[in-house]
């Protein structure tokens, strides 16, 4: 079964293909007439219901899946939070990085979580949504080649390794994408839609 991820970004793509295993992701790149849509969300839901809401536009007849997520950081305010990606004004995973270790410079509190809003969209309009969050600490240094954003500084608890020191099965098990994309597999089921 075809999944549509209104998402471009390839590590997104990449943990999706892996967690929903036995189903066809299908980039929503592939609808030329997609359009990302602004986030003008307060919460990580309402981004998500509007990036799923444009991909369902432009693939009305598909299943669609649309996440929105972030790094919650409570030392400060919440911050980078929904504004994660874009949170420096280069907008780079590395810039965003050093934003954050720059605002945590001196603090003892370094307690943070990354939080996932996912939202499927069916073609009867039906919309179930899910969430999960991976608690864990920022580090001084980044550590490790794989995944993407935040990962590298950023160590889950009970774990001495950074994300991105993981490997992406041991990443999408704790993670909080995974968490929120396995609940949305479970709801999907409940509701007769199975691999």
């Amino acid at each position: 079964m075809k999944i549509v991820f209104a998402s471009t970004n390839r590590g997104k793509l990449r943990e999706a293909a892996e967690i929903f295993n036995g189903f066809e992701i299908v980039p929503i790149s592939a609808f030329p007439t997609w359009t990302a849509p602004e986030e003008t969300g307060s919460t990580f839901l309402q981004n998500a219901v509007l990036k799923a809401e444009a991909a369902a536009k432009a693939a009305p007849d598909s299943i669609v899946l649309a996440d929105d997520s972030g790094l919650v950081v409570p030392a400060l305010n919440g911050a980078p939070g929904i504004f994660s990606a874009r949170f420096s004004a280069e907008g780079t995973d590395a810039a965003n990085r050093k934003k954050l270790l720059d605002g945590l410079a001196g603090v003892v509190d370094r307690s943070a979580y990354f939080l996932c809003t996912a939202v499927l969209i069916f073609p009867d309009k039906t919309v179930i949504a899910a969430e999960g969050r991976c608690f864990g600490r920022i580090i001084e240094a980044g550590r490790g080649e794989n995944g993407f954003g935040y990962d590298p500084i950023f160590v889950p608890d009970n774990y001495e390794k950074t994300l991105a020191e993981l490997s992406e099965e041991e990443k999408n098990a704790i993670s909080h994408r995974g968490r929120a994309f396995r609940k949305l597999i479970g709801t999907a089921g409940l509701l007769g839609i199975s691999r």
